[in-house]
């Protein structure tokens, strides 16, 4: 049985502005991040998910 491509759901929360760094006030991934979510298997996501924005939910505190 095959994964749905969104089994993974986006970590947007319709704040969608970039700071200086170049990440979104609400969900923390870069311009290109959210461009390359679609094309991100499963696997991509849950580790951006997992991994990339806690670390810099962490770095932003």
């Amino acid at each position: 049985m095959e994964s749905s491509p969104h089994a993974v759901p986006t970590p947007c929360i319709g704040v969608c502005t970039l700071d200086a760094s170049g990440h979104c006030h609400g969900c923390l991934r870069t311009a290109a991040e959210i461009a390359d979510w679609l094309r991100m298997g499963e696997a991509g996501r849950a580790h951006m998910l997992d991994v990339v924005l806690p670390a810099r939910e962490a770095a932003r505190s």
